[in-house]
């Protein structure tokens, strides 16, 4: 009995970890499209105020980025064991 509930625990680990990589892969996509209309607004004129946004988006945004890669190289260690 002990064997199957291991058994189980294990399935139901990577199922998570498969699901929380999915997740983080949709993330990253829709963090990409946010960096490219950043980099868009950026090759514009733009006021002072509109450029300041732009650039807190800009740096929010490759810093969700840089968090979401670290993410999913966690997953990917969890998901070898």
């Amino acid at each position: 009995m002990a064997v199957k509930r291991t058994v189980a625990v294990k399935r139901e680990k990577q199922d998570d970890i498969t699901r929380l990589r999915a997740l983080a892969h949709d993330l990253s996509n829709s963090l990409e499209a946010i960096l490219q209309a950043c980099y868009l607004l950026g090759q514009g004129k733009l006021e002072a105020d509109s450029k300041r946004w732009a650039q807190l988006i800009d740096s929010s945004s490759q810093e969700a980025a840089s968090i979401n890669r670290e993410i999913r190289k966690l997953l990917r260690s969890l998901s070898e064991e």
